[in-house]
């Protein structure tokens, strides 16, 4: 990301053009809480639309945050017309139980009209445009991956991070080394929708922070633009939703949370019929990554082994589809020639990724 890649603010409606839009109300997001088969959609569209769709960040708006957004941004220095009036506005309706409900807030669902279980929704990053020069990074509730350790003292840390250009151009989050000092840390900006999901199959509207087989908040950094990832279909029509967004983060999120900040997402949604898909990645348990030069299949479970294990199990059984790999051969590949990634260890079921390099078989032997 360069100068002139930054717009400063993004406003609800600004800059859409006569695209297909979603933007942040209160009728189109659910706090807390992700879409089920019971939900009605925002938008309805037919397979292959590509969609604008607007998410807001949960940082600033939660109650050991104060619950009141131009307070908490205004006490870093940020003026109020660069507060987002959804921040406000998602804040005032208390549409979220802070005692049952996750942080998130989750725009959607949108239908793709004829998905079906047993189907891929596949959901391809368009482009990402940061909608403020602003974010947070928070450790709070005992959590992250030094519970009891960190936060170091009684309460939440919710540290503030300003965007700005370094001498080269790019975009970068800047941390001091201790509270009100100068940046020592400028870090890259390398923005992703934390959580991209279809409709669970039940009744009742799942926890926003745990991911499953439904997708989520799976947190994978590598779903930038660019990529695509393939979710499993559990409903009539899909209900695709996204939100969580994020500036930046680093492989397992150790803090509880990265640079979260509020993004405009353009994704372009396709299907995979049960039987192509089949032929493509053979039954996924799973979301499933893919950038130009990977594929990137998960495993998630509460026990970071288990995740690993059902990671390594997906990947065997996506090189068996797709190359016709022997499982011990596909075990012997992944030993030799990839990686596996810790995706995050801090949303209640943990996630890992693996970084299946594509090119590795379409290499020709002299």
């Amino acid at each position: 990301m360069h100068v002139g890649d930054f717009a400063g603010v993004l406003r609800r409606g600004e800059g859409v053009d006569g695209a297909t839009y979603v933007p942040v109300t209160t009728d189109t997001v659910t706090w807390g809480r992700l879409p089920c088969r019971a939900d009605a959609p925002v938008l309805t569209v037919e397979p292959g639309a590509t969609i604008v769709i607007d998410t807001l960040s949960h940082e600033g708006l939660l109650p050991d945050q104060g619950s009141d957004p131009e307070a908490f941004f205004g006490a870093h220095g940020v003026p109020a017309h660069e507060v987002l009036d959804e921040a406000r506005e998602t804040t005032a309706s208390a549409a979220r139980d802070p005692e049952r409900d996750g942080p998130h807030v989750v725009t959607g669902p949108i239908a793709v009209s004829g998905a079906r279980p047993g189907d891929l929704l596949a959901v391809t990053i368009e482009d990402l445009t940061p909608r403020v020069p602003y974010g947070v990074i928070s450790n709070r509730h005992g959590r992250g991956a030094l519970p009891g350790e960190m936060p170091a003292s009684d309460g939440n840390v919710s540290v503030f991070t300003p965007i700005a250009a370094d001498a080269a151009g790019t975009w970068r989050g800047w941390l001091p080394g201790r509270d009100g000092g100068p940046a020592v840390a400028g870090f890259p900006l390398a923005p992703f929708l934390g959580i991209m999901g279809v409709a669970t199959a039940t009744d009742e509207r799942a926890h926003s922070v745990p991911p499953g087989p439904h997708g989520g908040n799976i947190d994978v950094k590598e779903l930038a633009v660019g990529s695509t990832v393939y979710l499993p279909v559990q409903v009539a029509d899909a209900l695709f939703y996204a939100g969580d967004p994020h500036f930046a983060q680093g492989d397992g999120e150790v803090a509880l949370t990265a640079l979260e900040a509020s993004l405009r997402a353009t994704v372009t949604l396709e299907l995979i019929g049960e039987r192509q898909a089949l032929r493509a990645f053979g039954e996924l348990a799973g979301p499933l990554g893919e950038t130009a030069d990977f594929l990137i299949p998960t495993g998630m479970d509460a026990d970071l082994d288990e995740a690993m294990r059902a990671c390594v199990r997906q990947a065997v059984a996506i090189l068996g589809a797709r190359h016709g790999m022997e499982p011990h051969l596909a075990y012997a590949y992944l030993s030799a020639a990839t990686d596996f990634r810790i995706s995050q260890v801090v949303d209640l079921v943990q996630g890992v990724h693996a970084m299946i390099r594509k090119s590795d078989f379409t290499a020709t032997r002299a």
